[in-house]
């Protein structure tokens, strides 16, 4: 008897790899740039699995492509914006992601992004690495203190919780919106539920955390950043697109903000002549805010036991649209 096909569409850790190849045969995209979209849909004709990235666009084309026999879509993410749920959900296929495991070091990653940009650290490695520095002075590199000052936080999901506990550790005040008020983490932490205004008008740093939606699309543009103090700060960890660009630039050019580290961009990845590259005002890191060792290990193994779970049968370890059981 045949073994079930699957396509995986970018490498991941080789040893779970391995465990899928004992299930199924296995077609692996090894190139570093993600496959065009008429060879994700060739190489995904007849598949019963695919093991996909936020580049793949899962959508009808796609499912009526691959064919009926298609059991499951096992994402390396734990969004899933680029998947048609709704879609997949009609046809009975169970959607898996990767939720969990990279909370705490999106985390970490936010904050480095928010010190980064707070302190001007890339801004003043480049002045030395350009052989600028010549002496001391009292006034280089002014930045910006983090400790006793307000962060807003927008999305206050599992992510969002976790930024909120490491700004305690800086004694700051911690204001944060949602579309649904958390009483449940209020007590535990020191947070204060407000609307998105207070959010932006009132925090010396604005970080978000929110789902990429119809809802969110531009939920930041040039309307919001004429709300956000002068000396504000905004990081981005959430999706790009969460975010106008062109409005980013111009904020950052204007001095409407006062600087900007953004893990993601829309489009990604940034074009190299996008105006953003040449702002010393802009951190901006190529989307690896869950980039650790043991986190993308953690994220290779359950994105593998969703497919190998969904080709066999059996209900996945996390699963988006659990009604199709």
């Amino acid at each position: 008897m045949s073994k079930p096909r699957v396509f995986i569409t970018r490498k991941i850790f080789p040893e779970w790899i391995d465990e899928i190849r004992l299930v199924a045969d296995v077609e692996l995209w090894e190139d570093e740039l993600p496959p065009s979209r008429d060879i994700l849909l060739e190489k995904s004709r007849g598949i019963d699995g695919i093991l996909c990235l936020l580049t793949d666009k899962i959508d009808s084309e796609f499912l009526d492509i691959a064919g009926s026999q298609l059991k499951v879509i096992s994402q390396i993410a734990v969004g899933f914006d680029n998947i048609d749920i709704s879609e997949a959900t009609k046809r009975g296929i169970p959607v898996g992601n990767t939720p969990d495991v990279l909370t705490a070091t999106t985390a970490d990653a936010t904050w480095s992004l928010l010190m980064a940009a707070a302190r001007r650290v890339t801004e003043s490695e480049r002045f030395i690495r350009r052989g600028d520095w010549k002496t001391w002075h009292p006034l280089h590199f002014l930045g910006q203190d983090i400790h006793s000052a307000t962060i807003g936080i927008i999305g206050m999901g599992r992510i969002g919780y976790e930024v909120a506990k490491r700004a305690q550790g800086f004694g700051m005040k911690i204001l944060y919106y949602d579309t649904n008020r958390r009483k449940d983490l209020e007590e535990k932490i020191d947070i204060k539920f407000v609307d998105l205004d207070t959010v932006l008008t009132d925090s010396d740093y604005v970080s978000l955390h929110t789902v990429l939606s119809d809802e969110t699309f531009h939920l930041i543009g040039e309307n919001e950043f004429k709300k956000m103090k002068k000396t504000s700060i905004l990081v981005n960890a959430a999706r790009g697109p969460v975010v106008d660009s062109k409005a980013l630039c111009n904020a950052l050019e204007n001095g409407d903000i006062w600087a900007a580290g953004l893990d993601v961009t829309d489009p990604e990845p940034i074009s190299k002549d996008d105006p953003l590259l040449k702002l010393e005002n802009c951190v901006i890191v190529p989307h690896i805010a869950s980039a650790t060792v043991k986190t993308r290990f953690e994220m290779s193994r359950i994105s593998a036991q969703n497919l190998i779970n969904g080709i066999q049968g059996e209900p996945l370890v996390t699963c988006v649209n659990p009604e199709v059981y």
